[in-house]
């Protein structure tokens, strides 16, 4: 996927449009999410043009994933009592609606359901299946 760079978290970047920024650091900016799922929800993005986890360098994921952990601690922190959800979608067909690669940081009180996990739980024959298809798909990456 080619990188679109009027999307609106690149306009955020270069400052043409405005952002509750949380920190800014070399690599990456935290600013809080403008339609949030929950209080103190924010997003962690890359200053690296990606639309999605398959398309940035490995050094400025390394530093992304490492912003995104600190804001999930301090998410904690913050909001005491809570958990944290770490979302990252990749493509339309995974909920992405903007194609600049971003982890939402969630603060999740008990009994917040988002809707995440399936209601029932898979057989274990599926489950096997499922798992010898990722370790050979695994076996293939370098």
């Amino acid at each position: 996927m080619s990188y679109d760079p009027a999307n609106i978290f690149a306009r955020i970047l270069r400052g043409e449009l405005p952002a509750h920024v949380v920190e800014e650091t070399e690599h990456t900016l935290t600013f809080m999410d403008i339609m949030p799922k929950a209080d103190g929800h924010a997003l962690v993005i890359p200053k690296e043009d990606a639309p999605n986890i398959f398309d940035i360098s490995d050094d400025a994921l390394q530093k992304l994933i490492t912003q995104v952990k600190r804001v999930a601690k301090a998410s904690l922190q913050a909001y005491p009592g809570n958990g944290v959800r770490v979302i990252q979608l990749n493509g339309s067909e995974a909920g992405q609606s903007v194609f600049h690669l971003h982890f939402h940081i969630i603060p999740s009180a008990d009994g917040m359901n988002f809707g995440f996990h399936g209601g029932a739980s898979a057989d274990d024959s599926s489950l096997a299946d499922h798992a010898r298809r990722l370790k050979e798909a695994l076996a293939t990456l370098e």
